[in-house]
């Protein structure tokens, strides 16, 4: 089979691998749909001396049961069947592991497919059948596989935030988490204040229906966000983007009791514990979610007919793998995914 590896400095290879055959416990996914996630382009910049045994990447798949190995016993593990990847595994013994957070798996680091193991911008791929997540049919496998990471990771900070339609909620960045965080804002009845340094991504937010969409370029942000919201500030935060200086002006436009959530990758903040206690405020971090959440997240989604595959502005096939990498670097568009 054909998968796309990573080898350091904004370089890939379209490289060709064995078939994978299932083990005890395993099954084998024909991929139907592999997204781009934001995180990927830390891999694919990374230097080439810090490159050791690439795997093939891609972390958001989907596709269809095509192997099952000996031992599985997961009811939806079966030839023909549609699912989506939960992309982490872990021990499967521990508390964490056990309440589906095998991220946080604290016997040994927790395997994360593609990048630890081979993951899914391939035409198979082989996991532990325990990461299956069902896929409904009313999905597209391109929905499926944006909400194995991306738009599931703006669900997970949601359901750690606590987020209700009575919130005024601020998104930081509008990348593919940022967006699918202003459709499922709005689907829950929020008012919703995207930005993002990007025309394209602002429009787009405007399109999902953003009610307030702010650029950050102007050095204004605290004071925009206080001017859209009578002084006070957004009740939520969510920081996205992964940006410092973001994640600084999120801190500072916050509402007294409000919350902060930090999911963007790459952001050092610091901050005066004195000038947080004076507003009472609650900053988190939430990583990706959990496996109850997927399931979570793609009902949700069903439920009230959201959109997913508005998020999608490139649609790829592995021979595009370099194009593909070099237009989603530039961090201007929305969403990528590989289709086969």
């Amino acid at each position: 089979m054909r998968g796309i590896v990573f080898h350091g400095d904004c370089t890939l290879e379209l490289a060709n691998v064995p078939d994978p055959t299932p083990g005890f416990g395993e099954v084998v996914v024909e991929i139907k749909a592999s997204g781009m996630c934001g995180s990927d382009l830390h891999l694919y910049r990374r230097p080439r001396s810090e490159i050791v045994a690439p795997k093939i990447v891609g972390h958001e798949p989907c596709g269809v049961v095509a192997a099952v190995g000996p031992g599985v016993v997961t009811k939806h593990a079966q030839i023909g069947n549609r699912v989506m990847v939960h992309h982490y595994h872990g021990c499967t013994c521990c508390d964490e592991c056990h309440s589906g957070w095998p991220q946080l798996c604290q016997t040994a680091p927790a395997t994360v497919y593609g990048f630890d193991a081979h993951g899914g911008h391939a035409t198979y791929m082989k996991v532990p059948a325990r990461t299956l997540v069902p896929l409904d049919e009313r999905l597209s496998f391109a929905a499926g596989a944006a909400i194995s990471c991306g738009t599931g990771t703006a669900w997970g900070a949601f359901e750690r935030i606590g987020l209700t339609g009575r919130d005024t909620i601020a998104i930081f960045g509008q990348g593919p988490v940022g967006q699918s965080a202003t459709l499922l804002a709005k689907a829950q009845g929020a008012c919703v204040i995207a930005l993002d340094i990007d025309e394209n991504r602002r429009r787009a937010a405007s399109s999902f229906g953003a009610d307030y969409v702010l650029n950050p370029r102007d050095g204004r942000t605290s004071e925009a966000i206080r001017e859209v919201t009578n002084g006070r500030g957004a009740s939520v935060i969510l920081e996205t983007s992964g940006a410092s200086a973001a994640a600084h002006d999120a801190l500072n436009s916050v509402s007294p009791w409000g919350t902060v959530c930090l999911v963007g990758i790459g952001a050092e903040v610091n901050f005066s514990v004195a000038a947080m206690l004076r507003s009472q405020i609650r900053i988190l971090t939430s990583l990706t979610m959990s496996i109850q959440a997927q399931h979570a997240c793609s009902r949700f989604v069903v439920e009230r007919g959201i959109d997913l595959d508005s998020l999608f502005t490139d649609r790829w096939a592995l021979d595009q793998a370099e194009l593909a990498y070099q237009t989603f670097n530039q961090q201007s568009g929305g969403k990528g995914v590989f289709l086969l």
